[in-house]
């Protein structure tokens, strides 16, 4: 019974850190780059798709800063 225990935790310990290890991290959407144009947040973001830095992306204006902010 000691060495089923044993071999039973020993597995599940394993199989624990091969998830952890193989999982893959959360990627949280933040500000890329700030534009004066529309189109040039635009143009950009879709390069960054295009070399594969991210996979999606969206442009915010801020009436503030009079910017627009590209979001991946």
């Amino acid at each position: 019974m000691r060495k089923v225990r044993a071999l039973l935790i020993s597995t599940a310990l394993a199989a624990g850190v091969l998830v952890s290890m193989t999982a893959t991290p959360a990627q949280a959407e933040s500000i890329r780059y700030a534009y004066f144009l529309q189109s040039d947040c635009y143009n950009g973001g879709s390069l960054g798709i295009q070399w594969g830095w991210w996979t999606s992306f969206h442009c915010d204006y801020d009436n503030n800063s009079h910017y627009y902010f590209l979001w991946a």
